[in-house]
């Protein structure tokens, strides 16, 4: 096995908008990095897997909306969430001031499919 390293923190600066990558991909299992900065899910889509996703902010503050409930939950650094499977959301915003750094662990999700 190949030694993997790496720093969940150094990444090109974002004006605005969302990069995402693998950190890490094996069979029913990715872990991403998603750096993102004043973005949000585009109106009226939603994320909606057919896999767990368990999600870590690292850095900065997002609003998460899961379907059925009247409002974002308001995630700041160190917050984490267990997406299960079918568990329908969206990203209503992310800080637009500075990069909001997540990662995100995908369970069960085909080696290499994203969202």
């Amino acid at each position: 096995m190949k030694l993997l390293t790496g720093n969940l923190l150094h990444f090109p600066h974002l004006q605005c908008g969302e990069t995402l990558e693998n950190l890490l991909v094996r069979t029913g299992l990715r872990i991403e990095r998603i750096v993102s900065r004043g973005d949000s899910t585009p109106a009226g889509e939603w994320y909606d897997q057919s896999w767990d996703e368990w999600v870590l902010l690292i850095r900065g503050e997002a609003g998460l909306l899961i379907a059925g409930e009247q409002e974002p939950r308001h995630l700041r650094q160190g917050d984490y969430l267990l997406l299960p499977a079918g568990c329908r959301h969206r990203v209503e915003w992310t800080d637009p001031v500075q990069e909001t750094v997540w990662v995100a662990v995908h369970i069960g999700s085909p080696a290499g499919e994203s969202d």
